[in-house]
This record gives C-alpha cells, sequence and structure tokens, in this order.
C-alpha cells in the first residue's frame, strides 16, 4: 500500500512537472511572438506624440534621441525635429512625481526658441476624467480661459505655475494639486531643453 501511494505522489510530481514545463515554453514562446509586435506599437505611439507636438519635419526623431538623467533616477527622451537639415523644434518625454496620484508622463514640443508648440499627455494616475481634461485644459479654444493655455507661451518670460500660487497660468478647476504637477513637468523639460540648447551637457 505505501509503495502504491509513493508510486502515485512520484506520478503526480512527474505530471505538474511536465505541466510546469509546457507552460513555461508557451510562455516563452508567447513572449517571443508579442516582442516585436508591442515594441513596434509603442515606437508607432511614440512617434504620433511626437508628431502631434512639434511643427512638421522630415527626420526620424527616434534616430536622433538622446537622453538626460534627473535625480530621481528617471531620464528625460528628447527627440529633435528637423525639416530640410533645419531644425523646427524638439519634441521632449517628461514625467512629475508630484501628481496627485504620483507620476504623470507629458510630450512636450517646443519650437527652437523654447516657446511651447504643443502637448500630449502620455500616462498619468489621476482621478478618471483628469486626463482628459488636462489633455485640452492647457491648450484651451475658449478665449475666456486664455490664461490656461500654454501653448505659444515661452517658460522663460510666461511664469508656468499656477496663477494660485502666484504664477501666470490657470489651473484646471478643482484639481490644483494635478495642475501644479503638470506645469512641473512642462517646466523640467524647458528647463533641460534650453540647457542643451545653450551647450550644456547631456
Amino acid at each position: 500500500m505505501a509503495g502504491k501511494k509513493e508510486s502515485t505522489f512520484t506520478n503526480m510530481v512527474l505530471v505538474l512537472f511536465i505541466i510546469t514545463l509546457v507552460a513555461s515554453a508557451a510562455l516563452g514562446g508567447l513572449y517571443e511572438l508579442t516582442k516585436e509586435p508591442i515594441a513596434a506599437a509603442k515606437l508607432a505611439k511614440k512617434l504620433k506624440a511626437i508628431k502631434a507636438v512639434v511643427p512638421a519635419f522630415d527626420n526620424n526623431p527616434s534616430d536622433e534621441m538622446y537622453e538626460v538623467e534627473m535625480p530621481s533616477g528617471d531620464k528625460l527622451e528628447f527627440y529633435p525635429a528637423t525639416n530640410g537639415g533645419e531644425l523646427v523644434g524638439t519634441a521632449v518625454k517628461t514625467y512629475t512625481t508630484n501628481g496627485f496620484s504620483g507620476y504623470i508622463w507629458v510630450m512636450v514640443g517646443f519650437k527652437p526658441d523654447g516657446t511651447v508648440n504643443n502637448y500630449s499627455v502620455l500616462e498619468h494616475k489621476e482621478t478618471p476624467g483628469l486626463g482628459t481634461k488636462m489633455a485640452g485644459w492647457f491648450k484651451p479654444s475658449d478665449p475666456k480661459k486664455a490664461k490656461s493655455s500654454i501653448i505659444n507661451k515661452n517658460p522663460g518670460t510666461v511664469n508656468f505655475i499656477v496663477s494660485k500660487d502666484g504664477g501666470d497660468i490657470d489651473a484646471i478647476t478643482a484639481a490644483t494639486i494635478s495642475s501644479r504637477a503638470f506645469l512641473d513637468a512642462v517646466q523640467t523639460a524647458y528647463n533641460e531643453y534650453m540647457k542643451n540648447q545653450k551647450g550644456g551637457t547631456n
């Protein structure tokens, strides 16, 4: 009887081992199959964001991308956009850790002089619905909300701080913390962009 139990236990262990082995192989194969499509999808999403924030270009900004490491250990990514060999703008993937729920990632497009051309919110964990507001609040078409827009404004001459704190930009209604964080991400991108423009190291 003891021998039968031992045999049954051995068979169970063997079956479990085979199942684990097959499952691991299947997962490994699935990863290999999906790795390239996922990478291609991420690149396409990034290129779409770059196109949305800088003037028309004829180069591949990803080929000229450079990074700047920040004190937090995260990196800003810079994508120079040129047309006919002339710099028309730079898209900067920037971030802040000061959001209501942590990180906010934004792609900001700067003209060569540092003026904001456009932006796109890439990722956030703020209150549901706030991402939609953030995507449009700081580039409003309503003239009555002109003070909330950062488009065609230069952080070097306009104070990119919410008006509640003495700055020049109106915050999203009932979302001051997220607005502060968003502007912090843009200002960080501007500061590092101008350092590079002035011959700073990266």
